[in-house]
C-alpha cells in the first residue's frame, strides 16, 4: 500500500509538471544573488547578462534578476535551484557549497593560488570544469565562473607576520576551510553573514575579516580597520549555477544561445572585476586608507603558516586536483 501511495504522488507530480518548452510564450529565468552593490562585479554581471539576453532574445526570453537575497540567501537557493521552480539560475559564492560537495574547498585554500592568473587558468581547466560539472548529479549545472578577487586581510592592529593574527577575531564566511585558516594562526574565527560585518567590525564583536578590495571599500570596511594587509591569500568567486531540470526542459536552440551568452558575458565581466579591484584599492587610499604591502619574504612567511591547512582538507578535495591547481602557479 505504501509504494502504491509513493507512485500514486509521483504520477501526480508528473502530470503537473510542465517544461519550458511546453509553455507558449516567453521563457522567464529568474535569476538570484545576494549582492546588492550596484557597482559590485557579481551585480554587474548578472545585468548585463540579463540585458543581452532580453535585447536578444526577446519574445523567446526574458531573465529577471533579483538581486540582494530578494528570493534566496546563497544556502537557501541551491535547494531550490534542485527544485527548479521558484528560481532557475544564481551565482552563490564558492564558499558555500560544502553542503553538497566538498570539491569547492579548494577555492578556499590559503595562498594555493599565487594570483589571479592562476585562479584563471585553472578554472578553464579540464580539473576547473570537472569541479562545475560535479554538481549535476544533485541536479545542479554549474555554466562559469565569475571573479569577486583575491582576497586582502584586515584587523584593528597591523598584520605583517602571521603571529599578528594570533588572538584575533575574525568573521568568516559558512567554510569550514576559513575556519580551519585562522584556527592555524591561533586566531579565532567567527561564522557571519556579510550584512552584519561593518557593524561586528565597528563594535568589536570581531578585529578582523578577509574580503577583495572592491568589498572592503563598498562596505567601508576600511573605516574602522587599522589598515589592510595585501596578501592575495585567496579568491573569492562565484558559481553560475542553473537549475538542471530546468535546463532540460529548454528546447536545443535556447539552450546553446543562452550557454554562449553567459560565456560572453563570463570573459568581458572577469576582465571587469580585475580593473574594479585595482580601483577601489586606489580609493580605499584617496580615502585615508591604510594600505600594507607585504614582500616577498612576508608573505612566503603567511603561505608557510597556513600551507597545512591544504593537508586537512586534502581528502575532501583530492590531493590531484591541489597539485594541478599548484601547476598553474608561475
Amino acid at each position: 500500500m505504501r509504494l502504491l501511495k509513493i507512485g500514486i504522488l509521483v504520477a501526480t507530480a508528473a502530470a503537473f509538471l510542465v517544461t519550458p518548452a511546453a509553455v507558449a510564450g516567453e521563457i522567464v529565468i529568474k535569476f538570484s544573488h545576494v549582492t546588492s552593490g550596484k557597482k559590485h562585479p557579481k551585480y554587474l554581471a548578472a545585468e548585463e547578462f540579463a540585458k543581452r539576453v532580453n535585447e536578444r532574445m526577446k519574445g523567446k526570453v526574458r531573465v529577471e534578476v533579483y538581486p540582494g537575497g530578494q528570493l534566496f540567501n546563497d544556502t537557501a537557493v541551491l535547494i531550490e535551484l534542485i527544485k527548479g521552480k521558484a528560481v532557475h539560475m544564481a551565482a552563490p559564492s564558492l564558499s558555500k557549497f560544502e553542503s553538497i560537495t566538498k570539491k569547492f574547498r579548494i577555492f578556499d585554500l590559503p595562498f594555493l593560488f599565487d594570483d589571479i592568473e592562476a585562479v584563471n587558468a585553472f578554472q578553464a581547466s579540464g580539473h576547473g570544469k570537472a569541479i562545475l560539472k560535479s554538481l549535476k548529479k544533485k541536479g545542479i549545472l554549474g555554466l562559469a565562473y565569475w571573479h569577486n578577487g583575491m582576497k586582502q586581510m584586515s584587523a584593528n592592529k597591523p598584520l605583517i607576520a602571521p603571529a599578528d593574527a594570533k588572538g584575533l577575531k575574525f568573521r568568516v564566511q559558512q567554510s569550514d576551510v576559513l575556519v580551519a585558516q585562522f584556527k592555524q594562526l591561533g586566531a579565532t574565527p567567527q561564522k557571519m553573514a556579510f550584512k552584519e560585518v561593518y557593524g561586528a567590525l565597528q563594535t568589536g564583536v570581531v578585529d578582523g575579516q578577509e574580503n577583495t578590495w572592491s568589498n572592503i571599500y563598498s562596505k567601508k570596511f576600511f573605516e574602522v580597520q587599522d589598515g589592510v594587509s595585501e596578501t592575495d591569500h585567496g579568491i573569492i568567486d562565484y558559481a553560475v549555477l542553473v537549475s538542471l531540470r530546468f535546463w532540460k526542459g529548454l528546447p536545443d536552440a535556447i539552450r546553446s544561445q543562452l550557454a554562449a551568452i553567459v560565456a560572453e558575458v563570463t570573459a568581458e565581466r572577469n576582465g571587469l572585476a580585475r580593473k574594479l579591484n585595482l580601483e577601489n584599492r586606489r580609493k580605499i587610499l584617496d580615502a585615508g586608507g591604510k594600505i600594507r604591502t607585504l614582500t616577498p619574504k612576508q608573505r612566503a612567511a603567511w603561505r608557510q603558516a597556513m600551507k597545512p591547512v591544504w593537508g586537512e582538507f586534502s581528502g575532501g578535495i583530492g590531493t590531484d586536483l591541489i597539485e594541478a591547481a599548484q601547476s598553474f602557479n608561475k
